[in-house]
């Protein structure tokens, strides 16, 4: 297969499920760096069949993890991917296209196709969901945030017309699991600009993110999906307040 002068990023913790299709889909880059958090589950030896660079480490946060691989690419062009992402057919020409074209722009915004629980969700606030995944490695840097990171291009930013598929959490267990992650690492990231907890963050707040979702941005329209996420949303709200209240008093 022929390959163009990019670098596809993938990082990984217990993706089995996902890590073939997802290196498949980048076997257009001439070199793949998989980035693992010490996987416990066969990520690892699934990974190793393909012609990629495997390396392991320490994860402290989604930001520190890709902002201490980004500068170990050897391409000028990066495209880094969480291991449930996929990059489709009409993606990675366009992908191609315009890199081949040699663009001025420091990154681009790729917009996300989700997929929750086996269904195609055209609502519920992920519709519009944007990410800058395309970048040049010398001029993009990822903030300096525990959870929800977002990648800091110095220079023009522009935008790809196709999509990445994003089959994200197949079962509502390991939805929960990874909000429960994300709001304990939240709860560093809140700290310093929240002040005192109260029913408004516990309750006011939470109730109002349900609304957001199933009604405001039409999750109703999902079918049982869509409830789903609106609820869990509502649920991750208020867990990241216990969690900052449970962090101030040292509690677990």
């Amino acid at each position: 297969m022929d390959t163009i002068n990019l670098t596809a990023i993938i990082t990984t913790y217990n993706e089995e499920r996902n890590i073939e299709e997802t290196i498949r889909s980048v076997l257009f880059a001439e070199e793949i760096i998989v980035v693992d958090s010490f996987s416990t589950d066969k990520t690892p030896e699934i990974a190793k069949k393909f012609d990629v660079t495997f390396l392991q480490h320490e994860y402290i946060s989604g930001s520190a993890q890709k902002n201490w691989i980004i500068p170990q690419a050897k391409n000028k062009w990066v495209l880094i991917l969480d291991a449930d992402e996929r990059v489709t057919p009409e993606l990675k020409k366009e992908i191609i296209e315009v890199l081949n074209k040699d663009p001025d722009e420091s990154g681009f915004w790729i917009y996300r196709t989700f997929y929750f629980m086996g269904r195609l969700i055209r609502h519920s606030g992920w519709r519009n969901d944007k990410v800058i995944r395309l970048f040049q490695r010398d001029q993009s840097r990822y903030n300096n945030k525990y959870v929800h990171e977002e990648l800091i291009a110095d220079g023009k930013v522009g935008f790809l017309e196709n999509k990445l598929y994003h089959n994200t959490y197949t079962t509502l267990d390991a939805y929960i699991e990874k909000l429960n992650r994300y709001a304990t690492l939240q709860a560093l990231d809140y700290d310093p600009k929240v002040g005192k907890i109260t029913l408004y963050h516990l309750l006011i707040k939470p109730f109002y993110r349900f609304v957001k979702h199933y009604f405001i941005h039409t999750g109703f329209l999902d079918g049982f999906p869509g409830f789903v996420i609106s609820v869990v949303s509502a649920y991750a709200v208020s867990m990241r307040y216990i969690k900052l209240w449970m962090l101030r008093k040292n509690q677990k």
